[in-house]
């Protein structure tokens, strides 16, 4: 079975990570978004939030399942025996950074990343700009699935 973690803070899930994960879909058997807790980051969203508009988003997806955790994500893996980490990218400052991500884990583990590019029509959505949209009282619903409510 094909396992891919897809990890990140989702603070909130944008539309860019909605569309990852679906196609992640169709070359995994299992995706399991993993929300990474930081205690030095403050967050918009609660960690129960952003793991409701994760599942809310996915409801009628059993391939798709959503969890929280701390620490390195090859030892989620490992744990999860999750052979992938799922990454999508925007622009080349992202692959440059995920370049050296991916680079350190397959240097500390046999976990393989596997990038994708962002649909062009959300390439340019990011949380911190939805963020930023919510603190000024803009339209955020067309950058975030449905399940994100404030």
């Amino acid at each position: 079975m094909k396992k891919a973690l897809f990890p990140g803070s989702f603070d909130p899930i944008t539309n860019g990570h909605y569309d990852v994960i679906k196609r992640g879909i169709s070359l995994f058997d299992e995706v399991i978004v993993a929300i990474g807790i930081n205690a030095e980051k403050k967050y918009m969203f609660s960690l129960e939030d952003r793991k409701r508009f994760i599942e809310d988003s996915f409801k009628n997806e059993p391939k798709v399942k959503v969890i929280t955790y701390e620490g390195l994500t090859i030892d989620l893996c490992r744990k999860l025996d999750a052979q992938f980490i799922l990454r999508g990218l925007r622009n080349p400052a992202d692959f440059e950074f995920e370049k050296a991500i991916a680079h350190t884990n397959r240097r500390l583990s046999k976990i393989e990343t596997v990038f994708l590019l962002t649909a062009a029509k959300t390439s340019y959505i990011s949380s911190s700009i939805v963020r930023d949209v919510i603190r000024n009282n803009g339209d955020y619903t067309v950058l975030v699935p449905d399940s994100v409510k404030i």
